[in-house]
């Protein structure tokens, strides 16, 4: 276990030098994920830059050279303009009569098609070609594409003799694909691997898998391929941990690689709806379908079609439950907002009884004092409400957000393209957000409303807060003013005010960075009147 390790941290980027567990790993594709739109954009700049090139020249052999280098950066990233170019070249080898470049054409067209799950219109591009005109070094990729062709054949039919039948020829292409491979070649060890593992020779799979993982590395195609056909044989031994381990290695190589036509994403998601993590199984499902839509495989589309009703029915129903925690919540909210009024109406009675007796014993210094104590007490209970009815209005718009998740998935369900693009927009949650911060501020100021001349009092005359409108707070002051309302847990002012916590703790240290005192700053903050 100490060697599979080294083998894996070796041809990892540094950041997985730290991956310790799954969860680790976990983050670090969903960091991946997040920045998937910056690897495509490389994938775009590289095929842009061919395609500036493609218009400086009319020679016929050039403009192939040019489609069969856009054909190969398409190859894994979009079917269609994929065979977009190799079709472009069939036509211009077909106009230039040259044989030898019209089987190369056709060759790598049935390559994409068997690809994608094509396998009979592969299989029909194959027939097409003239064997005897063909190259010696494009046997590899002819015997290839009939063993798959052949293989997914027999996988998809559901006649026996037909099936028996495509057995039959998957065995003789194969065989014949192996005389043509160079025995330590990638493929010919593939080729071993999968015998291996077909027979439950396990030890040799890995022996060989091993092999193979050492000449690749991260972001690869190739990397990804290895490292899911090593799930493969974890799957077999009973080891899900293993397997997830790899599955995940295989998704990231994608998603660097910027290769949409993968299967590792969606099968780790089958894998953690089992387990019963709904929300990420969920994530990576649609992220999967949204590579499989883009690439436009067909193959993809039936794998993600037997999981994906699955795993979106108990997303939606797991959203459902939280709808009625969330109707029950504003019930709750409702119910507090009323005692709220009561209490508050109490205290405006208290403050009239005690404003009478203050004036019928102004002469008393000891009913004086008990007066007083007895309005800050009043002052407390006040600005506890506050606090907690603010906490309350904060889990309402987080609860709003999974609601607006709930209503695009309904309407998914009828038009899933351009309604999930609509489900997307956060402007709901944007303006419940600004109309928080507003009353947050109106409320807080109204009781303080010397609040802001009195942090500066605090803060070195450099460093003096202010806010645009005089009526609102900015962030520090935001953050102050939760503080001064008994509030001192970053993660909850966090959870209050949308942020993250390290945030949080950033403009925490920042502003203490500001004080005359920096020990006394946030207890002086509290006592502020």
């Amino acid at each position: 276990m100490k060697f599979l390790f080294f083998i894996t941290s070796f041809f990892l980027f540094q950041e997985f030098a730290f991956c310790q567990n799954i969860d680790s790993l976990l983050n670090v594709l969903e960091h991946k994920m997040e920045k998937q739109k910056v690897f495509d954009k490389a994938k775009e700049n590289q095929i842009k830059r061919v395609l500036e090139g493609s218009f400086k020249t009319n020679a016929f052999e050039e403009k192939i050279r040019v489609n069969n280098e856009l054909f190969k950066l398409y190859q894994y990233y979009n079917f269609d303009n994929s065979l977009k170019y190799i079709e472009k070249n069939i036509e211009l080898a077909e106009q230039l009569n040259n044989k030898i470049l019209i089987n190369d054409a056709k060759l790598k067209m049935s390559m994409v098609l068997v690809n994608t799950g094509r396998y009979k219109e592969s299989i029909d591009a194959l027939i097409e070609i003239d064997r005897n005109l063909l190259q010696k070094p494009l046997f590899e990729n002819y015997f290839y594409v009939f063993k798959e062709g052949y293989s997914g054949l027999a996988f998809s039919t559901s006649v026996k003799s037909r099936q028996s039948k495509y057995n039959h020829l998957y065995n003789i292409y194969k065989d014949s694909l192996y005389l043509e491979l160079k025995p330590n070649s990638d493929e010919a060890l593939r080729l071993k691997e999968k015998e291996f593992r077909d027979s439950s020779n396990i030890g040799m799979a890995f022996k060989i898998n091993n092999n193979r993982l050492k000449k690749v590395s991260i972001g690869t195609r190739l990397f990804s391929l290895i490292t899911f056909e090593r799930s493969l044989l974890y799957e077999m031994t009973g080891n899900q941990i293993k397997q997830k381990e790899y599955l995940i290695l295989s998704a990231i190589s994608d998603i660097q690689a910027s290769v949409k036509d993968n299967a590792s994403l969606g099968t780790l998601a089958k894998i953690l709806f089992n387990e019963g993590d709904i929300d990420r199984a969920y994530r990576y499902i649609n992220f999967s379908y949204d590579d499989a839509e883009f690439f436009n495989s067909n193959l993809r589309f039936v794998n993600i079609a037997n999981t994906m009703p699955l795993i979106t029915k108990a997303y939606e129903d797991k959203s459902a439950k939280q709808k009625k925690q969330l109707q029950q919540l504003v019930t709750s909210i409702g119910l507090l907002s009323i005692f709220l009024i009561f209490a508050i109406y109490s205290v405006y009675k208290q403050v009239v009884k005690v404003s009478k007796a203050r004036n019928e014993l102004k002469i008393l210094n000891e009913d004086l004092k008990s007066l007083y104590d007895e309005l800050s007490k009043v002052d407390k209970i006040k600005e506890h409400y506050i606090g907690s009815f603010l906490n309350l209005y904060s889990e309402y718009i987080s609860k709003l957000d999974s609601y607006r998740k709930l209503v695009s998935k309904y309407v998914n369900n009828n038009q899933m393209n351009a309604l999930l693009k609509l489900s997307k927009s956060k402007q709901l949650i944007d303006e419940e957000l600004e109309i928080f911060n507003k009353n947050f501020d109106d409320s807080f100021l109204h009781i303080h409303p010397n609040f802001i001349e009195s942090v500066n009092k605090l803060l070195k005359p450099e460093n003096q807060l202010s806010s645009d409108n005089s009526s609102q707070l900015n962030t520090e002051l935001r953050i102050l003013a939760l503080i001064k309302l008994g509030i001192t847990q970053s993660s909850t002012i966090a959870k209050i005010l949308r942020f993250s916590v390290n945030t949080i703790y950033n403009y925490r240290a920042a502003i203490k960075n500001y004080a005359l005192d920096k020990e006394t700053f946030e207890s002086s903050i509290k006592n502020i009147v």
